[in-house]
């Protein structure tokens, strides 16, 4: 059984730099051909696909956050890591860590067979 779990700070300043860890049991992240996305959900809207790392550490980024966002991952501790800068207000959202079977740039929720329980992070002064 696969289980994600988010890790990071629940409060972020404006300006500053969000960072979130997903750990993952049960699987590899190298595994074939598994992708590792980082979803978000602000208050009141829907699911925002924010990027994914695939098993071979390609990146791939929401065009709207691409100045802002870098995912990473530590293979030896099988973790990926999203970091979003200068955060604002409107980054205030629950972060979820995700898996999907393949390559996916949405956030529909049934291209995705693994979710982390999701990170709640305000962003606030």
């Amino acid at each position: 059984q696969v289980q994600l779990q988010e890790s990071g700070p629940g409060l972020v300043k404006p300006s500053q730099t969000l960072s979130l860890t997903c750990t993952v049991s049960g699987g590899s992240i190298t595994t074939l051909y598994y992708h590792w996305n980082w979803i978000r959900r602000p208050p009141g809207k829907g699911l925002e696909w924010m990027g994914v790392i695939s098993y071979s550490g390609n990146t791939y980024y929401n065009l709207s956050l691409r100045s802002r966002i870098s995912i990473s991952r530590d293979t030896s501790k099988n973790q990926f890591t999203l970091q979003l800068t200068s955060v604002t207000p409107e980054d205030t959202a629950v972060y979820y860590c995700a898996r999907s079977p393949r390559f996916v740039n949405t956030a529909r929720e049934n291209e995705y067979d693994y979710w982390g329980q999701g990170s709640q992070v305000t962003v606030t002064s």
